[in-house]
């Protein structure tokens, strides 16, 4: 069952959902180099989570793998008697490599779409109106992952254009997110209500506010501090520092819009 529950997860949600939709722009674009690349990895992980699979689900699998394989330069013919249930089982040293940067990278990428389409959502914004973005404060990595991720960006989150707002630049109305230290800003004018927008951040403020007070009040509990791994105190007064960074800095853009 928590193979099983593992391997639908990677399959619908990393593969399916994010690195098909990662991919598009790139199997649409004119480079072909990137193209080819992009194809090759997808037949590569499909045909790996094809073997995968293939316990729990041995005839769909069967089939994906025949249609798929040759592709990759892999024997598959019913005829010489292949057969995915015959090939190796997949193992880490086959893709072997640190991959800790990449995951990174994909994970704040994906932290900025999931903030645009919140606000998208909550400010009943239409997924297909194109909007423009402003970034604030963040540091040299995120500014380096932008200019990486802008085209993916552009596609993923509908934007039209980006800005990043320099020295102590003031920002027009805008609807806020953060990601780490960096703000993600969506101008107002003429997108939203301004006083929806207000009372979206003082929601936003008070649930980030109950994050706060249950961190503190597991690190003010003695019992906590205690018994449990050194590890797992540290990751809770991390979240800490998080959540408060992330309630100053809309607190902040609260602030602006009063």
């Amino acid at each position: 069952d928590l193979a099983a529950q593992a391997l639908y997860e990677f399959t619908w949600n990393d593969f399916c959902d994010w690195f098909l939709e990662l991919a598009k722009p790139a199997l649409a674009g004119t480079d072909t180099a990137s193209a080819q690349s992009t194809r090759t990895t997808l037949l590569t992980v499909l045909e790996a989570t094809l073997r995968l699979l293939h316990p729990l689900m041995p005839f769909v699998t069967e089939e994906i793998w025949f249609a798929s394989a040759p592709r990759l330069g892999v024997a598959a013919s019913r005829e010489a008697g292949d057969s995915i249930s015959v090939r190796p089982w997949p193992g880490a040293a086959e893709f072997a490599g640190d991959h800790a940067g990449a995951a990174a990278d994909i994970e704040w990428l994906k932290a900025i779409v999931a903030q645009l389409r919140r606000i998208r959502s909550e400010m009943n914004v239409s997924p297909a109106r194109r909007v423009s973005l402003m970034l604030a404060d963040g540091n040299a990595s995120d500014r380096q992952r932008m200019a990486t991720f802008e085209p993916s960006l552009r596609f993923l989150a509908k934007v039209e254009s980006v800005d990043w707002l320099e020295g102590d630049a003031e920002p027009p109305p805008a609807a806020a997110g953060v990601v780490g230290g960096l703000r993600v800003l969506i101008p107002l004018a003429g997108l939203i209500d301004l006083d929806a927008e207000r009372a979206r951040l003082r929601r936003e403020l008070a649930r980030i506010a109950a994050e706060v007070a249950k961190c503190e009040a597991k690190l003010e509990s003695d019992t906590f501090v205690a018994n449990a791994p050194a590890a797992v105190v540290a990751t809770e007064r991390s979240r800490l520092v998080d959540w408060q960074s992330q309630h100053a800095t809309l607190a902040a853009q609260l602030a602006r819009l009063e």
